[in-house]
């Protein structure tokens, strides 16, 4: 038995298919993973990511600190509710876990983790701040849905503390508003429009119910990956882990190097890695023969391995079977990938696959 969310008794009222996932157990779907993966592309759809850890953290000391923690540079947030993506790296420069921060004022932040790796997190995060002016508050208290979807925002605007209603349609996207222990940030993980919403974790079943009365369609985690796959959106621990780089996961877009002087956990070895070339190339792959791309699958060109496959499955947005892929430098546009021994056409494309409902690749 793993740990349960808040909304737990929820998710059996509905009848989901409940899995374990990173130790909690979780809806995987609530009878079609296909139709709530439409669902959310083309009106609107509901996750609970209750499991995923929010962290507080406050002090004098906290912004030097996060300068240190993490790879982007938290110095680009100025104004209260804006949010940045990183990742946190460990010495070698590998992806401990990626990772949402929020700036709410001077000295307080919010940061939103993965759930798998979340007490590893808590933990390396503690670590670092020993003798630091700073307070790390793990907020299990609060509870989170994630609503997605081009009519998301419209059909949950309602089941938010009037106090929040107008601030919440005015968010611009990784902008946040707060009032109390309520949190509406414009995030989301699916590529469509949406808010992430952050309540009491008491309040949270009768968000739940009140989002379903308004049409809002319950979805799981089989939705969830389909959707972050087609959106180009990276899996911790599956697209990035603490043994590849940002630079070879195609997040070196999330390093700051500057300032110079901003010496980031990692740096050093990153600082090596890109002096000495030759890194990988994280890319997309469209399948052109028959089958379906998965994990581990190996990537060839001219009948040699070149890489493997990090995540992939079937994109039902497009019909069609999508992957993301490590590969070595210069192994062309063309590739054959390994499936049950038979080597099946890819295509190399830049991802995002699908965004806004709409396909951003030529099939």
């Amino acid at each position: 038995m793993g740990y349960k969310t808040p909304l737990f008794d929820e998710h059996r009222a509905l009848g989901a298919r409940i899995v374990p996932f990173g130790g909690w157990d979780m809806p995987l779907h609530y009878g079609s993973q296909v139709r709530e993966h439409h669902q959310v592309r083309l009106d609107a759809g509901m996750f609970d990511v209750s499991h995923m850890r929010i962290i507080d953290l406050e002090g004098s000391g906290a912004s030097a600190f996060l300068g240190r923690l993490i790879a982007n540079d938290p110095a680009r947030l100025r104004v209260p509710g804006q949010a940045l993506y990183s990742c946190m790296l460990n010495r070698q420069g590998g992806v401990i876990d990626d990772l949402i921060l929020y700036f709410r004022a001077p000295s307080r932040y919010r940061l939103v983790v993965n759930a798998a790796t979340a007490e590893k997190d808590l933990a390396w995060i503690r670590d670092q701040a020993v003798g630091m002016a700073i307070a790390i508050r793990p907020r299990r208290d609060l509870a989170m849905i994630a609503v997605q979807g081009p009519n998301a925002r419209a059909k949950a605007v309602a089941l938010i503390p009037a106090a929040l209603r107008e601030r919440s349609l005015a968010l611009k996207p990784f902008v946040a508003a707060e009032q109390g222990d309520w949190f509406i940030s414009r995030t989301g993980y699916t590529g469509e429009d949406g808010l992430e919403l952050i309540c009491p974790a008491d309040e949270v079943p009768a968000l739940w119910r009140g989002l379903k009365g308004a049409e809002v369609a319950p979805c799981g985690l089989g939705a969830r990956d389909t959707l972050r796959l087609e959106a180009g959106l990276n899996l911790s621990g599956q697209d990035m882990d603490e043994a590849v780089s940002p630079l070879e996961s195609g997040l070196a877009w999330t390093v700051a190097w500057e300032p110079a002087e901003r010496d980031f956990i990692g740096r050093s070895a990153l600082e090596v890695q890109r002096e000495r070339g030759g890194l990988r190339r994280c890319v997309g792959l469209l399948l052109t023969g028959r089958g379906v791309l998965r994990r581990q699958q190996a990537v060839l060109r001219d009948g040699k391995p070149v890489g493997e496959v990090t995540s992939g499955g079937f994109a039902p947005t497009l019909q069609r079977s999508i992957a993301f892929a490590r590969i070595a430098p210069g192994s062309g546009e063309e590739c054959r990938v390994l499936i049950h021994d038979k080597a099946v056409p890819a295509r190399v494309v830049k991802p995002p696959f699908v965004r806004n409902g709409k396909p951003r690749i030529d099939l």
